[in-house]
Order: structure tokens, then sequence, then C-alpha cells
């Protein structure tokens, strides 16, 4: 424990969820481009600092990568172009990745073998999606559906973890589901504004409840040294 940093740190959260907020507020709603392009990209960093201040040498390893594909991401997905598209989905599944297996390091398989309704439930969801949304994406479909497959499971998996966890994973599903849904030209009242605030919150559960489950194993060897793989 003495190897750690002082852990209060609060001011980078408020700072997020200010930063959040101005993102929501000035750049989408009152469709000021230059904000969203310019704040996006800080929500991760400022969760990164948190993290490596609250945790020091101990930060989650997979948390933190998974967050810096994240901020990839986020910067390319900032530009236009199918190509920018692509490499933004790109980083956000190598980030689902690095999610998905800090989660199982956290347990989430044992948690999801008692509760089988939800992967049965995800593969469906995922496969209902795919099939109503693929023919609207064009040359999108497939990249895109391997794309939901890794976001599903990493949902499901966040279910596994804890109830803040969870949230957070889900909420991220239905940014990401937002998303596809413009891909596919349907319009939802306020998309940018629901896309940008449930994967601002989704990152901030995740972040602060993969912390705190990392924190609960202090002192029990065996899963935290999983937990920080």
């Amino acid at each position: 424990m003495s190897e750690l940093l002082p852990r209060d740190h609060r001011w980078l959260l408020v700072a997020y969820v200010v930063v959040a907020l101005v993102d929501v507020i000035g750049g989408q709603i009152t469709a000021v481009d230059i904000l969203g392009t310019a704040l996006t990209p800080v929500l991760l960093l400022l969760l990164i600092a948190w993290v490596l201040l609250a945790r020091g040498r101990r930060a989650p390893r997979l948390l933190l990568a998974g967050m810096v594909f994240a901020w990839l991401g986020d910067v390319a997905l900032d530009g236009p172009g199918d190509v920018r598209f692509l490499l933004g989905i790109g980083f956000f599944l190598v980030m689902q990745v690095c999610y998905s297996l800090g989660f199982i390091g956290l347990g989430a398989l044992g948690a999801l073998r008692r509760r089988p309704w939800l992967p049965i439930g995800a593969a469906v969801l995922w496969l209902a999606l795919n099939v109503v949304l693929g023919p609207m994406l064009g040359d999108m479909r497939w990249p895109l559906a391997v794309y939901s497959a890794f976001l599903v499971t990493m949902a499901t998996l966040s279910l596994g973890v804890s109830p803040r966890v969870g949230s957070g994973g889900v909420l991220f599903l239905v940014s990401d589901l937002l998303i596809g849904l413009g891909a596919a030209d349907l319009d939802v009242p306020l998309r940018g504004v629901l896309v940008i605030g449930t994967y601002a919150l989704a990152q901030l559960l995740i972040v602060t409840g993969w912390v705190e489950k990392v924190d609960e194993w202090d002192g029990t060897t065996e899963p935290a040294t999983s937990a920080r793989a």
C-alpha cells in the first residue's frame, strides 16, 4: 500500500464531468464543431491521468492500454471519411479486447456462468442487430459485424464484474449502437448528444468501477495479480 500515490484526485473526475458537459452542450447541442473536436479526446486523457495518480505503478495495465486505444479512436473519429471511420473502429476494437481481457481477470466469466441467460441474450441481440441493420450499411456491413461482436462481448463481460462496470458496458453498447444507426442513415433525434453523453458516462463508470474492484482486492495476491495483468 505504501507504493501507491495518494488516491484523493477527485478534481480530475470533476474536470472530466465538466469537460463532458461542455462537449455535449457546446459541441453537440449548439453544433460548435470545434468544441467537440477539441474536447472529446480530452476526456480519456483526464481518466488516464486519474488512474495513474490513483494507482501509481499498480495501475491496471489492460485498463490503461484500453484507454489509450480509446483515445486514439476518439482522435481518428473526429475527422470525416470512411478511412478515418474504419481506423477509429479499429482502435476501439482493440480497446474492447483490452477491456474484455481485463473483465475476465476481474472474475467476469465465473459470474456469467451463474447467469447464462446474459451471454445467450447478448448473442441474440448481436445477431438481430446485424440482420436488421446489415443491409443498410453497404460496404461497412462486415467490418461493423466484426466490431459489434467484440463490442457485445465486452458489454456482456462487464455485467459479470460489478453493477457500476456493467452499467458502463451497457452504455458503451448504446453509444456505439447510435453511431451504427447513423451509419445506416437512420435518423435519431439528438443523436450527437446521446452518443457523446452515453460514451462519456460509460467510460467514467467502467474506469472508476474497475479501479474500485482492484482496490477491493488489495491484499489478496492471486486475483489482484490477475486483475492487474
